[in-house]
């Protein structure tokens, strides 16, 4: 039995690497904006073929081949990850796609929605039964994307987009499960992508060229470097899934897009009339209600599982 001490410890160092993760991937929109003029095509294929260079090296340096091996013998696992490979490659592409176009600000949006559209998933794909304090946030988010719809003069499709993919992708992993850690994971998901992402380097090189080489030895080193970045968070959410409840990470993870919508609003000084301002209102409501209902939740279940 674990002793108070010990699971006090194991907690603190869970926060400590959700907090990593989630302000690492808070701030890949500076980091991607280093990487002008590679075009968001070629970002991401690097990012691919870095990040499967990376992690075979560290799966050498582990020895964990034989966790690898054991999960690429398995026909229905396989076929999930390369499905999770597919719905993470989408969204990376639309990410660096937004970061670089200059809409920092709606890619955060997307991540502020991405919780109210993994619940809308778990209705639709799983038959699962809402709360009504989990209708009352889908409420909300929905007149708040018709808030910004109206605000932008356009339907906000890039920052459903990050949250729809984003939400089948970790719908995916939940699939996998336990069975596969995050470095076997993202082994054999960047795997599967490296034949598209060699494709499709050879067309950004016909069409506008490869910026790889061309641009000075820091601009390649961070390019060279995609690999850890992308690893990295991965890596450490992994690590702070293992040591915290479920409910912290979920609070934790609202890090990434306020970073990121503060980089977008303060830092790049992007547009934000009275519109976008109501709505992400309305999204933060939502997100308040969903969190205050998983804390409750929360704690109601853990209180009837203790002896009386």
């Amino acid at each position: 039995m674990t002793s108070p001490a010990a699971a006090s410890s194991r907690e603190r160092s869970g926060v400590f690497f959700a907090v990593a993760a989630f302000a690492m991937w808070g701030a890949f929109p500076a980091y991607f904006l280093l990487l002008r003029p590679a075009s968001a095509f070629e970002i991401v294929d690097w990012r691919v073929l870095f990040s499967l260079a990376f992690c075979l090296i560290v799966v050498t340096v582990m020895r964990a081949w034989r966790a690898v091996i054991a999960i690429a013998r398995q026909p229905r696992q396989l076929f999930m990850l390369a499905l999770a490979a597919v719905l993470v490659f989408i969204n990376w592409e639309v990410y660096v796609w937004g970061v670089l176009a200059g809409h920092v600000v709606e890619t955060a949006l997307g991540y502020f929605i991405n919780p109210i559209v993994t619940v809308l998933l778990g209705v639709i794909l799983l038959r699962e039964r809402l709360r009504i304090a989990q209708w009352i946030a889908v409420g909300i988010s929905a007149v708040a994307v018709l808030v910004l719809a109206v605000g932008y003069g356009s339907f906000p499709w890039l920052a459903l987009s990050l949250a729809l993919s984003f939400g089948l992708y970790g719908l995916v992993k939940k699939r996998v499960g336990p069975r596969v850690d995050a470095l076997s994971g993202l082994t054999i998901e960047t795997a599967w992508l490296f034949p598209l992402a060699v494709v499709q380097l050879v067309f950004v090189q016909l069409d506008t060229g490869i910026s790889f080489g061309h641009h000075g030895v820091g601009h390649a080193l961070l390019l060279l470097s995609a690999g850890v970045v992308t690893a990295l968070p991965l890596l450490a959410f992994a690590a702070a899934a293992r040591r915290l409840p479920l409910v912290y990470a979920g609070l934790i993870q609202y890090l990434t897009p306020v970073l990121q919508f503060v980089f977008g609003a303060f830092v790049l000084h992007e547009a934000m009339p009275a519109e976008r301002w109501m709505g992400f209102g309305l999204v933060w409501i939502a997100l308040i209600v969903l969190s205050v209902d998983l804390i409750v939740t929360g704690r109601s279940r853990r209180a009837s599982v203790v002896p009386g």
